[in-house]
């Protein structure tokens, strides 16, 4: 049987109006909206998501997303890379070692958040 075609458009869709709802100076994972939009285990495809939203209307602030763990691991994304981190400083949120310092904090899971 062959595997079920993933709509990218509309999912994508659905993890970039999600991704514009994460507030200034909070950040969110992967995992997080994958799981907010219903895709298990698609953190994966929200990181395509984030690497293609450069040129979306309007706005996908994809520097507000991050790994599990609170690392910039989409950085090499951004041009410059370090664009990523200046990005959130802007915003009140300090970057050690390309951590988020206070990750915990500072997270807003959209399940809780938004009582999906």
């Amino acid at each position: 049987m062959a595997k079920k075609q993933v709509d990218r458009t509309h999912i994508y869709g659905a993890i970039y109006d999600l991704v514009r709802l994460v507030p200034k100076g909070r950040v969110t994972s992967y995992g997080a909206v994958a799981a907010a939009v219903g895709l298990k285990s698609g953190a994966r495809m929200v990181g395509y998501a984030m690497n293609l939203s450069t040129s979306v209307k309007p706005h996908v602030p994809a520097h507000r997303v991050v790994n599990r763990n609170g690392l910039l691991s989409g950085k090499h994304h951004f041009d410059p890379p370090e664009k990523m981190q200046q990005l959130l400083e802007k915003e009140g949120v300090v970057i050690v070692d390309d951590v988020v310092v206070n990750f915990k904090q500072l997270f807003w899971d959209p399940l809780k958040e938004l009582e999906l």
